[in-house]
């Protein structure tokens, strides 16, 4: 039963071109992630599934903007615009992808007041998702993730999925990113460093 796993980080329609926090060229991953989708046998999907009013939108706290930062108890916080509400279109996985195949969707973020950018445990680094216990019981090892964005949610759920234990790839080809800041190189140098395999 032992295997591989792939996991599809957040293409949903927000993060896309057009979406309320898109992510320049979201969309043009989509061919090959449905190509990854078909050659593998498990198929996880992530879901960023927010109440209104959540505490990581600038429009939550008078006078802030969007992708200023904020400390909150659980460390520093940055602020987005209103996205991927729960029941939204925003929210609905892009038209484009192949999701259907899927056997298990991990939704995160839905906690008003913690974010939740990994697939494995929310900003606190202490909530755990379920993510690795599921992957465990289906011997699951290794996993290969994909989706959007590389040095957020990519790159936070790779660092996890290393820390417990999984031998983890990241598809950059598959991902496209915010780079708020040089945040892309500061990832991509953190997951290199933490032996995430970068191919």
């Amino acid at each position: 039963m032992a295997g591989d796993a792939l996991i599809v980080i957040d293409i949903q329609n927000d993060f896309c071109p057009g979406g309320a926090l898109a992510v320049s060229g979201g969309d043009e991953i989509m061919p090959l992630v449905n190509d990854l989708i078909r050659k593998t046998e498990h198929v996880l999907l992530t879901q960023d599934w927010h109440p209104a009013g959540h505490s990581s939108f600038a429009s939550s706290h008078q006078g802030r903007q969007p992708f200023e930062s904020i400390d909150m108890p659980y460390g520093a916080q940055t602020l987005w615009p209103d996205h991927c509400i729960q029941g939204s279109k925003g929210a609905d996985f892009h038209s484009g992808l192949a999701w259907a195949k899927s056997e298990l969707v991990i939704r995160k973020g839905f906690r008003t007041g913690i974010d939740s950018y990994s697939a494995f445990f929310e900003n606190d680094h202490l909530t755990p998702t379920g993510l690795a216990g599921y992957l465990n019981e289906r011997g699951i090892d290794s996993i290969t993730l994909v989706g959007l964005a590389t040095d957020f949610c990519v790159a936070y759920s790779a660092l996890d999925a290393v820390r417990q234990g999984f031998a983890t790839t990241v598809r950059l080809d598959a991902c496209r990113a915010i780079d708020l800041g040089g945040s892309l190189d500061i990832m991509i140098g953190k997951m290199r460093d933490a032996g995430v395999k970068l191919v």
